[in-house]
């Protein structure tokens, strides 16, 4: 493959065009990675145009794969040099565009630094670098009877990288908590190639605890390349109850009643019926079909705990209005309840060319107002959405339906996320749980967040990154957008004219 022609270094990238801005690129790329390191080429570059999120897509300049944190400090640096931004990428699982490319930039892919350095059984902990996988910490640390407890669907594929990029969750988040809980150490480089270190393996670390506030940046503070994380015990046993209701308010009610009792599952997930019919139709899990929502609620710990805290879960259900309670008689029945839970993605993609799957949070009280709203919005919008919810902590993924070849149904889809996030946040709750921010959610953060507390979050990033170069144009909107948006919302109704003001 012939080297692009070189520009001249001293011109400034923003007065250079694709073209001559890709050949600088390249050039001080080739200085410091080797041959199969970099790629510029349209055919190479074009499996990272999207992330999970494939509605949107953009090709980078160029994208680096470096193999250790050397080179990724040097990619880095020739990058900030040449004042080009950086977008980081891990496995490209994530469902927000986090990982989307920037026209004019690098996309800098981590899979490659994907060794475990060390795991102390003592300690209870394991230091892994940031391309290893979530689902590989665990069978690494499975001889020492230790897990790591946050999984996301998604585990057997994303990094850990990602993960704290994003503050991953999973099934399991109500009891164990998300990547924020779970992580007690991040290193790696801020956009200029600076060493950066948040955190500590100690029970605390000097100074500002900055380790919260990385942890679900999506890359625009710092690029990780190696995490410390907190290992916990394998439970003796774990058992799982599959419970039917006729009523989705019944079963919202029911979630909160299970908390009310004093009661904190292992795991609480709910579905509603178009995404059991889907599920089972792919995995055949045993779910109940005539059921208008299941709950999937699992108890873990000694067969002792597991067994009162069945017998516990069980009453509460009953109380609720279950029609039906089954729970595990073995660890293969367990894993079979789970089953459907875990494939809703793919199963939705076998019913639909396209489905855009959205991330927000609410009080667990307004469970089954949220779902009642969604129906309505799919009426609304002519789309069907098929509901999955981390129902102990409010977090929803409804996945809206949709062929992406049809423009006007994509304008629909997005007109129907909106809707749901910004109901979400009028509910009491967030837009986003644990996919990000992204792209696809700017234009709700102007409705969660005022233009004042925009800019605070503006003023956090200038202090890591003072030229905005590590994953432009995502997670906080500027106020022009907010301006434009909160117009747009005013002409459509959604919006009385007397709170534009706000935006």
């Amino acid at each position: 493959m012939p080297d692009p022609t070189p520009s001249a270094a001293a011109e400034p990238a923003s007065q250079l065009s694709r073209q001559e801005l890709q050949a600088q690129i390249v050039q001080a790329l080739q200085a410091v990675l080797p041959p199969e390191s970099l790629l510029w080429a349209a055919e190479q570059t074009a499996p990272y145009e999207c992330d999970g999120l494939t509605a949107y897509r953009q090709r980078p300049l160029a994208v680096a794969l470096p193999v250790s944190d050397e080179q990724v400090q040097a990619a880095l640096q020739a990058c900030h040099r040449l004042g080009v931004p950086v977008v980081a990428r891990g496995a490209g699982t994530g469902l927000s565009g986090g990982a989307m490319p920037h026209e004019r930039g690098v996309t800098l892919s981590l899979a490659r630094l994907n060794r475990i350095l060390k795991i102390d059984p003592l300690a209870r902990t394991a230091v892994v670098q940031c391309g290893v996988r979530n689902l590989a910490i665990s069978e690494a640390a499975a001889a020492h009877g230790l897990y790591y407890a946050p999984d996301p669907s998604s585990q057997i594929a994303c990094t850990i990288g990602g993960n704290v990029a994003e503050n991953a969750g999973g099934v399991h988040c109500l009891k164990y908590g998300l990547t924020v809980h779970n992580v007690l150490k991040v290193k790696g480089f801020t956009a200029a190639g600076e060493p950066v270190e948040f955190g500590s393996a100690a029970l605390d670390a000097p100074g500002y605890e900055l380790l919260a506030l990385v942890t679900g940046s999506e890359g625009m503070l710092a690029v990780t390349t190696e995490v410390t994380v907190k290992l916990l015990p394998r439970p003796r046993l774990a058992r799982c109850i599959m419970a039917s209701f006729a009523d989705v308010r019944q079963a919202g009610d029911a979630v909160a009643a299970v908390i009310a009792a004093g009661i904190i599952p292992a795991g609480m997930e709910m579905m509603d019926k178009p995404m059991t019919a889907a599920v089972e139709d792919f995995v055949h899990a045993g779910y109940d079909l005539d059921a208008a929502a299941i709950l999937l609620v699992e108890s873990d710990g000694t067969p002792k705990e597991v067994q009162e805290e069945i017998a516990r879960l069980s009453q509460v259900l009953t109380a609720s209005g279950a029609t039906n309670i089954a729970a595990s008689q073995s660890e293969a029945e367990r894993l079979r309840f789970w089953s459907g839970r875990k494939n809703a993605f793919p199963a939705s993609g076998r019913i639909s060319p396209d489905y855009m799957c959205m991330d927000s949070t609410i009080p667990r009280k307004r469970l089954a107002d949220i779902l009642l709203a969604i129906q309505r919005m799919e009426r609304t919008y002519g789309l069907r959405c098929c509901n999955v919810f981390h129902a102990g902590d409010g977090n929803l993924h409804p996945l809206i339906l949709f062929d992406a070849n049809d423009p006007d149904q994509l304008r629909r889809c997005e007109l129907f996320g909106a809707d749901i996030l910004e109901t979400s946040v009028a509910m009491g709750g967030t837009v986003t749980g644990e996919h990000g921010v992204g792209v696809e959610k700017l234009n709700s953060m102007c409705v969660q967040f005022s233009a004042a507390e925009n800019e605070q979050m503006f003023g956090i990033k200038r202090a890591f990154d003072p030229d905005g170069l590590l994953n432009p144009g995502k997670l906080i909107p500027t106020q022009h957008r907010c301006i434009e948006y909160g117009k747009q919302l005013v002409r459509g109704g959604r919006l009385p004219f007397a709170e534009l003001e706000r935006f």
